[in-house]
């Protein structure tokens, strides 16, 4: 079957789905899901690049993106022709055999980073997970630290294990989960003197700072990017020190930033960093890579049943390749300075609710003013009214994370669409 004629059946498919395939009620949704999430009520059921239809047929810009996750937008041609011929192929084997799709993968990923070896697994919250596992290993094994500590920062989000959730530096995603898992210390993000002075506090007698694990930008932090010389000063101090620097690029990896990889922002090579979201374009996969140096897993040590499977690795290295031959790289610096020079405009207009624009690339945060009675989640709802998917970051940061591919007219779009809702609201707010 050619390429064209598995595009053409695709989107045949795509316009034909309906609830009418697939029964759907919100009220059996309900009782049957945890309700783990606040969900807005709206069902999707289709999409096409940047565009996703509900299942009474009304359309939405998404610039959710599956929280920063589509990376080339739904139903790209690559992405159909990629899970076809797989799905038809082999679609999962055992790690206890080669995989060919996973060597071409890990392959891919060493060529265009800084790290020599790669784990494979199903979400960012396990990569992250391995990263704390390596990093401790590493501390017992080549540093003879026998209750090693990994520094984290505040309002930092690592995932929602119990490892994970314990690094995460937040203390309402932490609530009523304990006790939670020890060997974890937390200091202001961008502040090196508090950094400096606590890895001094915990080293003063003997070692005990095994990791410092960071994100190039917060996301669910409030869309908080890194200072570059906050990092390098870090980075200067682990190699001072033996502290290995691992580097969560779970939401902001494979392009979100404008770079292949958020670090790069900085100035900047980690020990260890993780990816997942993006990498797999929209299909479960998570990666954790590292520098030979601390590569001290072995047989046993460490292991995923789905992990680096056929399908999930064959999906990535296509996101991977058509990241480089579309050129989204540049797609979403120039997209990313459209967006924030609008968004600043709109600052301009509204500057009793909105506070500033910050972010890289297509990771882009609107912050609301801290006394603002209107919160990001108001201005999601009415943007949704709007026909425009949003998502916050907190009560008082509206974020934007479109797929890598959205072209100058959507960002457009969605920019009338964000000061519709604004409007309305500051409307509604004085009447």
């Amino acid at each position: 079957m050619s390429l064209k004629t598995l595009v053409k059946n695709s989107l045949k498919s795509l316009n034909m789905a309906t609830n009418g395939s697939v029964a759907f009620s919100p009220a059996q949704f309900d009782a049957d899901v945890m309700t783990t999430y606040g969900r807005f009520p709206i069902a999707l059921t289709k999409g096409r690049g940047s565009v996703v239809w509900d299942d009474q047929g009304r359309r939405y810009l998404d610039f959710v993106a599956g929280i920063a996750t589509c990376t080339l937008g739904h139903a790209h041609p690559a992405m159909v022709e990629a899970v076809t011929q797989q799905i038809q192929t082999l679609h999962h084997v055992s790690n206890l055999y080669y995989i060919p799709e996973q060597g071409a993968l890990a392959h891919w990923l060493v060529e265009h980073s800084c790290c020599d070896r790669v784990f494979f697994c199903n979400s960012g919250a396990e990569a992250n997970e391995g990263a704390i596992k390596l990093a401790r290993k590493y501390a017992h094994t080549q540093r003879g630290i026998n209750n090693p500590l990994i520094i984290t920062a505040q309002a930092s989000f690592h995932g929602r294990t119990l490892a994970t959730v314990t690094a995460t530096g937040q203390p309402k995603y932490q609530k009523n989960f304990d006790p939670l898992m020890p060997g974890f210390a937390y200091v202001p993000y961008n502040d090196i003197a508090a950094l400096e002075a606590l890895v001094a506090e915990l080293d003063a007698e003997t070692p005990q700072v095994a990791a410092i694990m960071l994100e190039a930008l917060q996301g669910e932090g409030g869309v908080c990017p890194g200072d570059a010389a906050y990092f390098q000063r870090i980075r200067q101090l682990c190699d001072e020190k033996g502290i290995l620097l691992i580097l969560d690029e779970v939401q902001v990896g494979v392009g979100r930033t404008g770079t292949l990889w958020g670090f790069e922002n900085l100035g900047i090579e980690p020990d260890i960093f993780t990816s997942a979201k993006g990498l797999g374009g929209g299909i479960p996969i998570g990666a954790l890579l590292c520098k030979a140096s601390c590569a001290v897993f072995e047989p046993g040590d460490h292991a995923s049943t789905f992990g680096g499977n056929p399908f999930a690795c064959k999906v990535g290295l296509t996101v991977c390749e058509t990241l480089e031959s579309e050129n989204l790289l540049n797609n979403v610096k120039l997209r990313g300075e459209q967006m924030r020079f609008g968004l600043q405009r709109l600052v301009q207009q509204y500057p009793a609710l909105l506070e500033q624009v910050r972010g890289w690339g297509l990771i882009n945060g609107l912050v609301l003013q801290p006394d603002s009675t209107i919160k990001s989640v108001d201005i999601v709802k009415a943007a949704m009214d709007e026909g425009l998917l949003l998502v916050p970051a907190g009560p008082q940061v509206l974020r934007f994370v479109p797929p890598l591919n959205v072209s100058a007219d959507e960002v457009q779009q969605a920019l009338i669409a964000v000061e519709k809702a604004v409007a309305m609201l500051v409307k509604q707010e004085h009447n």
